[in-house]
């Protein structure tokens, strides 16, 4: 038979007698050791801590002055490279912080004080804050990913989480949209950094795409030109003249169960594409009925037997 034996942890005791005897070698001493020897000693002691704490003094000074000097070489450095306000505050304040941290630590370690239950409180507060943040640690990965890489800034069309609207503000855990409709949606930065973001104005031009059914039985050359003409009709398209254009093209996309279907491309400002795609679609519906171009319905042929 097999027995396990518990021992429990060993807690060092404190002698009574122990500490008496070594109070009363403490007094002997005093009491035997001559005033002026005893005062030397005393005055000795008194220079060392006052050397150490003159030199925890000048560390002090000279630390803050070199903080000071880091963080305008930071802020320097950021407005020269024009860099994001929100990421540049953040660094700012995370170089200062850590700075400091080490100063203290520095300062009290030159004093003579221990300081590896500093650190390791230090340390183990950091963990602890950590796990109960992760979320918004998260987010805040996220946002340090977007103010890095910059996939969007500040007045940016975007689509993305299934929102669509204007940026309004990037922070360091969140991003503010703004949509069509005068919403303003908050996004979690950790969500968007790994999700997919649409940025819709990032580049000056955009296509305008309309599928346009037609009946069977339609002259698609006919119906050709009528979109055509509209679209050269309207000086906000563009052609080939302008560098990354194409000319506007229209072309059987497909043969439909109860139409032909038609698509329509043409190159626009990105600002002007919703001005210009509202305008084309509208204009296709008045115009190519006038010009004997009729649209489908569907319809279903059905043959009866005797």
């Amino acid at each position: 038979m097999l027995h396990i034996l518990q021992t429990a942890p060993v807690v060092p005791t404190v002698d009574a007698d122990s500490l008496a005897a070594k109070r009363e070698q403490l007094t002997q001493t005093i009491l035997t050791t001559p005033p002026n020897e005893l005062l030397a000693e005393l005055g000795q002691q008194a220079i060392q801590f006052g050397l150490k704490v003159l030199a925890a003094l000048v560390i002090y000074i000279l630390g803050a002055w070199l903080i000071r000097v880091v963080r305008r070489l930071v802020r320097n450095g950021f407005r020269r490279r024009d860099t994001e306000p929100t990421l540049a505050s953040f660094v700012d304040s995370l170089v200062s912080i850590s700075m400091w941290v080490i100063l203290v630590v520095i300062t009290v370690s030159t004093l003579g004080i221990n300081t590896t239950s500093l650190a390791a409180l230090l340390a183990a507060g950091g963990m602890a804050i950590g796990m109960a943040m992760s979320g918004t640690v998260q987010n805040f990965a996220g946002g340090l990913m977007l103010l890095i890489f910059k996939p969007f800034k500040v007045g940016d069309f975007i689509e993305a989480q299934g929102f669509m609207g204007t940026v309004k503000e990037v922070t360091i855990v969140n991003t503010k949209l703004l949509t069509t409709d005068n919403r303003m949606i908050i996004l979690p930065n950790g969500a968007l950094s790994n999700g997919n973001i649409n940025n819709i104005t990032t580049m000056p031009l955009r296509r305008v795409d309309l599928n346009v059914s037609v009946a069977y039985g339609t002259d698609v050359a006919k119906a050709r030109e009528c979109i055509l003409t509209l679209i050269q009709a309207n000086p906000v398209f563009l052609d080939s003249t302008v560098e990354g254009c194409a000319d506007p093209m229209v072309a059987l996309m497909n043969l439909g169960d109860s139409s032909i279907n038609l698509v329509v491309r043409a190159w626009v400002k990105s600002t002007n594409y919703w001005t210009a795609y509202f305008w084309l679609t509208e204009n296709v519906y008045d115009y190519l009925p006038k010009q004997g171009v009729s649209f489908p319905f569907p319809q279903l042929d059905v043959h009866l037997k005797q």
